[in-house]
């Protein structure tokens, strides 16, 4: 016994002697993901990979209480950490203890967990929550709209702070579940599929389930509470098609809008044979009440349109532009909100292909016309760097698409289409950024192409097109058939 204690001694004398390294203490997360437009957007220190909405709203009221399931992943050893949110927070769990949390400027909630979460640790986040979304600005105004009959939660970069905690950038995906009890004769529209039709909640009441099976952006999330005439159909390879119209519409508006809207899935079938296999699990689009959206957003799987697109009749440019984003800024997200070229200008140049495809003006057409008549301060904005202020202006769509025409003259279309169909599916479920997609036309073409795209994106100016063509362009062509329903739906696409 002596002898063991003399060695256990030793051994302990001995590994005293080691320096151990030291370890770091565990520090707060970070307001915001670094982006160069909005940098208190998103939070560091985790990674989002699942969202369960669960809400309860009151339309009269404009009410909301819910609870936010939020799966996480820390990726840094974790003091504390922030939530993107607005509404009025009753507790937050992580991990199955109460935590604190406090606020910091208009949209951050700082959770503080009773133990730290270790880089790599999963944790679950339990938020508890109520308010009158309405009331709540943030970034200098309130993004859910309220409407006669219901609410509308739309919106781009913004919304998710209205109804849901989130860590809100599109560089942090997630799937999502999302479940809206609303009383009896008020429908519930949301992303992807319905994998139940809607429950008894309680007496007078009835429960919404939706479910997104597909990484998406917080933003590309979205509620539409109201009365909707709901159509319901199935692809010939089983897809959900569910299409909403408000029932507020007026009679020549609906019309404009089914006539429209219900050939989405026609639309789909065209893209994919362009882009590639469509990237999601289902489809359709949801037409909101007059006067309550002055825009349009690809919001995943389905999108949402103003009753505006449909003024004067069917609009397909603008189903068109939304379903092409399905691919470009839905399945594929921007990195940073400064590359908003990705998304707006291949969706815009989507229009360009349907309307040769429909014998209304080639593509080529449509870019002479567009280069002719552009006014000066058209070229000032670069597209790829546009500023914040600007990621929704004219230069963003149109020169976006010029810019890809431009790059399809240059490459060739077999090598043009290949790239298109290569980038949807290489960054399927992900994010990309410009320097990217530049480096695969390259690969694909060959070519050296940092002179062309530094033209048409970064350079605030007008560029010049060498050869004959360009002495005809000085002269304005007539504007092809399809360019005034173009600049119709790009007129209310810009009112974001």
């Amino acid at each position: 016994m002596r002898r063991l204690l003399v060695a256990t001694l030793a051994t302990a004398l001995t590994l005293a002697g080691t320096a151990l390294p030291a370890q770091a203490a565990p520090t707060p997360g970070g307001a915001g993901l670094g982006d160069e437009y909005f940098p208190d957007y998103g939070n560091s220190g985790y990674d989002v990979s699942h969202y369960d909405v669960r809400l309860r709203y009151y339309p009269g009221e404009d009410r909301l209480t819910g609870t936010t399931t939020i799966l996480a992943a820390a990726t840094q050893d974790l003091s504390s950490f922030h939530l993107d949110f607005v509404l009025d927070v009753a507790s937050v769990k992580v991990n199955n203890r109460a935590a604190t949390f406090t606020r910091e400027g208009d949209h951050e909630l700082v959770v503080t967990p009773p133990r730290s979460v270790s880089q790599g640790q999963t944790m679950t986040v339990v938020v508890q929550y109520s308010g009158v979304p309405s009331n709540k600005v943030a970034a200098g105004y309130t993004a859910w709209t309220r409407t006669a009959d219901g609410a509308l939660a739309v919106g781009q970069p913004e919304i998710a702070w209205w109804w849901f905690p989130s860590n809100d950038h599109p560089s942090d995906k997630a799937t999502f579940d999302v479940s809206v009890a609303v009383p009896d004769g008020v429908e519930v529209l949301s992303n992807g599929v319905m994998p139940r039709n809607p429950t008894q909640d309680i007496l007078g009441w009835k429960r919404w389930s939706w479910r997104s099976l597909h990484p998406q952006a917080t933003y590309l999330a979205f509620l539409a509470i109201g009365q909707y005439e709901i159509t319901r159909d199935t692809t010939v390879d089983g897809q959900q098609v569910i299409n909403a119209y408000s029932e507020l519409l007026p009679q020549d508006f609906e019309d404009a809008a089914k006539a429209s809207v219900e050939r989405t899935a026609e639309v789909v079938e065209w893209e994919s044979g362009v882009f590639g296999p469509y990237p999601f699990e289902a489809q359709g689009g949801v037409v909101g009440p007059p006067g309550a959206l002055g825009f349009a957003l690809e919001t995943q799987t389905r999108s949402v349109y103003s009753s505006g697109f449909f003024r004067s009749g069917a609009n397909m440019s603008v189903v068109v532009h939304e379903n092409a984003h399905q691919w470009f800024g839905d399945s594929i997200s921007v990195e940073q909100w400064k590359e908003i070229w990705l998304n707006e200008g291949f969706a815009s140049y989507a229009e360009w292909l349907w309307s040769e495809e429909q014998g209304e003006g080639t593509t080529q057409e449509i870019f002479d016309y567009l280069y002719a008549t552009q006014p000066a301060d058209f070229w000032t904005i670069e597209p790829g760097d546009p500023g914040a202020a600007d990621i929704f202006s004219n230069p963003v769509y149109d020169r976006g698409a010029m810019t890809l025409h431009q790059l399809r003259l240059t490459i060739g279309d077999e090598d043009f289409f290949e790239l298109l169909r290569t980038w949807a599916a290489e960054h399927k479920d992900g994010d990309a950024n410009t320097a990217e997609f530049i480096a695969l036309a390259e690969k694909i073409s060959g070519q050296q192409l940092d002179e062309l795209f530094q033209a048409w994106l970064y350079t605030p100016s007008k560029p010049a097109i060498e050869g004959v063509s360009a002495l005809a362009r000085k002269a304005a062509p007539q504007a092809p058939k399809s360019w005034a329903k173009i600049q119709q739906t790009h007129e209310l696409l810009h009112a974001h």
